[in-house]
């Protein structure tokens, strides 16, 4: 499947490097424009309306989030190429958007690249370039949403109503306050750096709970949480964890 692509970098040489490392690795992509000016990217994707963009985010006078912001129905899948690994990158995974850090390693390209295409089939791009926008905008973790991959695709969900994940058999069971679970195919340890905040702790290898929906921890070595699901708290992490709550 070829995929038309648009790169956008204020670095004229970071843009030779991606443009050669594409013709050579990733054959199916076509560049039809690239840009060192984050105002003229915005006038290439409205007018050539590709399918997959390469966005800096680290740029002078816009970065890539803000270019992103101001391009109507954003349906084309992005990459997004960053120096270092941040906030936004946090951001980025929340929403199951693609990125490769700087200097871009050949196989995380090909790998972002794969996803991408398979991607642009399915139609979610808009979707989710529509949530990482809204999620910036959003000063609270909790209120931020994040993109679980399900058997019936890709669930939209709010921090603040999953209530615990839990790892069975290299998949993860998410239950929530008001919702019934999805089980998703990716691991705990997945959710695990996607919810890594002061409010969500690992208590046990396949348990990782939203303290703010604890009822109540008992001596014995258990937390009960407000769906009653009784859980184990490992007893390496019980003394961290009483401390934790204490400190609530």
């Amino acid at each position: 499947m070829t995929v038309t692509a648009i790169l956008v970098d204020d670095e004229h040489k970071s843009l030779a490097i991606l443009k050669n490392k594409l013709e050579r690795l990733c054959p199916n992509v076509s560049v039809i424009g690239e840009t060192q000016d984050p105002e003229e990217a915005i006038d290439l994707i409205v007018n050539l309306k590709p399918q997959l963009v390469f966005l800096d985010i680290a740029m002078p006078g816009m970065n890539g989030f803000e270019v992103l912001e101001k391009i109507p129905q954003p349906t084309f899948e992005v990459i997004f190429v960053t120096a270092f690994d941040n906030y936004g990158i946090e951001a980025i995974k929340h929403c199951a958007i693609g990125y490769v850090v700087k200097p871009i390693d050949s196989q995380d390209l090909i790998q972002a690249v794969s996803v991408a295409t398979q991607n642009i089939s399915d139609k979610t791009a808009l979707q989710k370039n529509t949530q990482l926008i809204e999620n910036l905008g959003i000063q609270s973790f909790q209120q931020k949403k994040i993109v679980i991959p399900s058997q019936d695709g890709l669930e939209f969900v709010k921090v603040e109503d999953i209530i615990h994940c839990q790892g069975t058999d290299g998949y993860t069971k998410i239950h929530f306050q008001h919702n019934k679970p999805i089980m998703s195919s990716y691991s705990i340890g997945h959710f695990f750096k996607l919810l890594k905040h002061k409010d969500f702790y690992l208590i046990h290898k396949s348990h990782l709970i939203n303290i703010n929906y604890i009822l109540k921890y008992l001596n014995e070595g258990y937390v009960v949480l407000q769906d009653n699901h009784k859980l184990p708290v490992s007893r390496n992490k019980r003394s961290d964890f009483l401390d934790m709550i204490r400190n609530v």
